[in-house]
């Protein structure tokens, strides 16, 4: 990336941040939700993240790729591809042991390959965590978290059940996915809320008091689709003032926007997740981006909420 050093007047971020108060991470993870199937399974809302990876040999070569680059945070799920998704992740970075962390969520099941059912059964929650452990070929999980919230369920009883993993040394850190500001506020009177994992990119801010709320109580806000399912990937971006703030940084779109969001909190993570190598460096690349005040501040401005628009 050759960054342009005509504008000198650079907002700064930092590079690093600390969950609870052990795990030290850059702030640019990976996401390996789409590491399945085929490769041209892979892409749109309709993906069926159903079956372990065709290609392992070049999703394993991949994920040791990212340690390369600088990348210590990776994030999975039991219910992607039905844990085959944590086996592959887990045995792509055993060489790193004790060098990166790996997230893991549990709280969804997968009937089909088209159907994603929240259950958050207490009894469920843990014993999905303990099929983690094994796929993950590890005593303890870095961060376990709630994949989502089941209204069936007390979500006292469902942090708890976390709790309790966490008691037992099974699991170091919790965290939410896809949560409100007073979900975060009832789970943090059971136990420490060290991650918040929500949908969030320049198309889709209705987390924005989320994002404020977690910056603010020192919380890993980890938005996933960071780039809009790659809306803001191309030279022709959906958002106009991305591509010409990137023109004007000698950056692309996707990086500047992920700068934008590395920008907008200092305990923002993205983890944007690709199958492409030269994708991966060029997200990596995002993390040394710096934008002007002016830039950040124009960014803001065409991307916020219109006035009135309800916070998720």
């Amino acid at each position: 990336m050759q960054q342009n050093t005509a504008h000198t007047t650079a907002t700064t971020h930092p590079l690093t941040h600390t969950i609870g108060d052990d795990l030290v991470v850059p702030r640019m993870g990976y996401g390996a939700m789409r590491l399945a199937g085929r490769p041209d399974q892979r892409r749109g809302f309709t993906a069926p993240i159903w079956t372990a990876p065709t290609d392992r040999a070049e999703t394993i070569a991949l994920l040791r790729r990212a340690v390369e680059l600088g990348i210590r945070f990776f994030d999975t799920a039991d219910a992607y591809a039905l844990g085959e998704n944590e086996k592959v992740v887990a045995e792509a970075l055993r060489p790193f042991a004790g060098e990166v962390v790996i997230a893991t969520k549990v709280g969804v099941v997968r009937p089909s390959p088209t159907e994603w059912v929240t259950h958050g059964h207490p009894a469920y929650l843990r014993q999905q965590a303990e099929l983690s452990l094994r796929r993950l070929g590890t005593d303890r999980i870095d961060l376990l978290q709630l994949h989502r919230v089941d209204p069936e369920y007390p979500l006292a009883d469902q942090v708890g059940a976390l709790k309790q993993l966490q008691d037992e040394g099974k699991v170091r850190h919790i965290g939410l996915s896809e949560v409100t500001v007073e979900q975060i506020r009832e789970a943090s009177g059971i136990v420490p809320i060290r991650t918040v994992q929500n949908v969030y990119n320049l198309g889709e801010r209705g987390h924005d008091p989320v994002v404020d709320h977690t910056a603010g109580h020192g919380i890993a806000f980890l938005p996933f689709w960071p780039l809009a399912m790659g809306d803001h990937a191309g030279p022709d971006s959906p958002v106009t003032v991305v591509a010409a703030v990137a023109r004007e940084l000698g950056a692309t779109p996707a990086q500047t926007a992920l700068a934008w969001m590395l920008h907008r909190s200092p305990t923002v993570i993205p983890i944007p997740g690709t199958s492409s190598p030269e994708h991966l460096a060029e997200n990596r690349d995002a993390l040394d981006l710096r934008l002007t005040a002016e830039q950040y501040a124009r960014i803001d401005r065409a991307t916020a909420p219109a006035p009135g628009t309800p916070a998720a």
